[in-house]
């Protein structure tokens, strides 16, 4: 870490926490770039952040996420103040940082994916089409329109994600949250392809998808607690 980003860090030397966040940065970047490469976003539509202590680095803003190096790292504290490096942060900081400072979450990540952006302008709330809603906590709500980058969308989201580790925004795109960027990164590649799942069968001329019941989410709940590898 250069000269102009020494000093404290969440009241920790910041050369302390270096490798740390070297290595948070180096994973957030990868993020970033296999959203693009996955077409969840599109140039730098999206951005990516992950929290270290207090400090919540983020993609910055209009930068192609294949030019970002280790120098490029940005980061702010959890009031927006910027406290390490020197390219301006995301213009959605405020989305991102209204997640950290009312959740536990770790990583935030928020696309304009096709499929989610297309039913966030149709409905209020993304149908129970499938077992891995239980997955994001329950149906999926969009959180009513806003200008980006503004409190009043980080209130609306903030309220459609109660209980929630994802929401849609409407004719806007997703966010997701988790304990880390592969989980959160899971939850928007999951939200997405529910929505073309549902896109698709409701396009269907003259049928109806049948959608799960509150009690057969929280079935599929259930079993989701014990899903995948345990040490």
């Amino acid at each position: 870490m250069d000269g102009a980003n020494a000093g404290a860090v969440d009241g920790v030397d910041a050369e302390g926490l270096g490798g740390e966040l070297r290595r948070v940065w180096a994973e957030l970047v990868g993020t970033a770039r296999r959203t693009v490469a996955d077409g969840l976003v599109v140039g730098t539509s999206g951005n990516v952040s992950a929290r270290v202590g207090d400090t919540v680095l983020v993609t910055p803003s209009g930068v192609p996420y294949d030019r970002l190096t280790p120098a490029d790292i940005t980061g702010v504290d959890l009031d927006g103040r910027q406290v390490l490096g020197t390219l301006v942060p995301t213009s959605e900081l405020p989305l991102h940082l209204a997640v950290y400072r009312t959740t536990d979450a770790r990583a935030v990540v928020h696309t304009h994916a096709v499929h989610a952006t297309a039913v966030s302008t149709l409905v209020t709330e993304l149908p129970a089409v499938h077992y891995m809603t239980a997955a994001l906590g329950g149906p999926v709500r969009v959180a009513p329109y806003a200008t980006y980058g503004t409190a009043e969308l980080a209130g609306n989201m903030l309220r459609a994600l109660a209980g929630r580790s994802a929401c849609l925004l409407q004719n806007h795109g997703t966010i997701t949250h988790a304990d880390g960027l592969g989980r959160a990164y899971d939850h928007t590649a999951q939200l997405e392809w529910m929505c073309r799942l549902w896109l698709t069968a409701s396009s269907v001329p003259g049928l109806t998808p049948s959608l799960l019941t509150g009690e057969q989410l929280a079935q599929a709940a259930e079993r989701l607690k014990g899903y995948g590898q345990r040490p």
